[in-house]
């Protein structure tokens, strides 16, 4: 099996599988090379720590290396669209992506205060427990209860809270066009208090 085919097999799986165990290790990997290309790329926008630059971008910092190398393999494909993405990942090689979500794994994270302690409890509930009168899940079931995530899931934990709602906002409109079935029938049954609640409780955990 090749080295692209040995990726795609890991991370093919996408958001809304059940919870599993995070693999201890990442894989040996080129950080020199990847060091250069987030330099070159990467830091502009989600700055040169993984820790983004804007509340428009997010953050890499922690984030697991097999989902990184995923979006990057589906930003290059064009099964999740975005042009300026596109552009950036287009001679990427299997390996690069893979060493580029190594490189932002190993980033140090730390948690977000919350401006609104109301609102950071709203979705403290609606992340852990969910709104069984909307039919809502809990956000824990698959992304973990501190938010860390799983291999194949991604890690939210001190996620940019506007990030977060434009995400969500993207599953529920059918914007975002990978990693949608699951998430589209969450995010359509969140109400704009709710997303922006979860969002900012998502912000301060680490």
């Amino acid at each position: 099996m090749g080295s692209w085919s040995k990726l795609a097999a890991v991370a093919a799986l996408g958001i809304g599988a059940p919870l599993a165990a995070i693999a201890a290790d990442p894989p040996a990997v080129d950080l020199t090379r990847a060091a250069e290309i987030s330099a070159g790329r990467c830091s502009l926008c989600h700055g040169p720590d993984g820790e983004s630059a804007s509340a428009l971008y997010p953050r890499l910092a922690g984030q697991h290396h097999q989902y990184i190398a995923k979006q990057l393999a589906d930003f290059q494909s064009g099964r999740r669209k975005s042009d300026t993405m596109a552009s950036m990942a287009a001679d990427l090689t299997a390996e690069e992506m893979l060493a580029l979500g190594v490189f932002f794994e190993k980033k140090p994270t730390k948690p977000r205060t919350a401006r609104d302690e109301g609102l950071a409890a709203v979705g403290r509930f609606i992340f852990h427990r969910g709104n069984e009168f909307s039919g809502v899940a809990a956000c824990a079931t698959c992304h973990g209860e501190n938010g860390r995530g799983t291999e194949q899931l991604p890690r939210l934990a001190g996620q940019v809270p506007k990030y977060i709602e434009s995400q969500l906002k993207s599953f529920n409109q059918r914007e975002r066009t990978n990693d949608n079935a699951i998430m589209h029938s969450i995010a359509s049954k969140l109400s704009e208090l709710e997303v922006k609640a979860v969002a900012l409780y998502i912000s301060t955990l680490d």
